[in-house]
């Protein structure tokens, strides 16, 4: 077998891998939280505990405002000072590690889960900004 076959077969299979792991990502976010867009989450921000899920330094640098920083390397240790009565509206960048926090929260007794539609990248209302000196 040439090279160039070897190669095509660690390509396809890295493809292979990641798609797999998108669809099980999917599949965990469907059933752990519901994705909302801005609108929605906007909507009913008031009513919810807001997290970011992002590390702390980003979440410094730029959050929405009224969001609480839960990074998710600390969530497990951390998660105890969320109310399981309330909803509880979850992002971070894009929405990866918002999958996973929710399945966590879900296999902790929390429900009325919300993932935030295209994460902090694509949001557009109001922010709190460090300033940049």
């Amino acid at each position: 077998m040439s090279i160039w076959w070897k190669i095509n077969i660690v390509l396809i299979s890295l493809i292979a891998l990641y798609a797999l792991y998108e669809l099980y990502v999917r599949i965990m976010m469907k059933r752990s939280a519901k994705v909302i867009s801005q609108e929605e989450f906007q909507a009913g921000m008031r009513k919810a505990q807001i997290i970011d899920v992002r590390e702390r330094d980003e979440f410094n640098a730029k959050h929405v405002l009224g969001a609480r920083s839960f990074p998710y390397s600390m969530l497990k240790e951390s998660m105890g000072s969320l109310r399981k009565d309330q909803p509880i509206y979850i992002y971070d960048q894009n929405k990866t590690i918002s999958a996973r926090a929710a399945n966590l929260l879900r296999k902790n007794g929390y429900q009325n889960l919300f993932i935030l539609k295209g994460g902090m990248q694509d949001w557009t209302g109001k922010i709190k900004q460090k300033k940049v000196d």
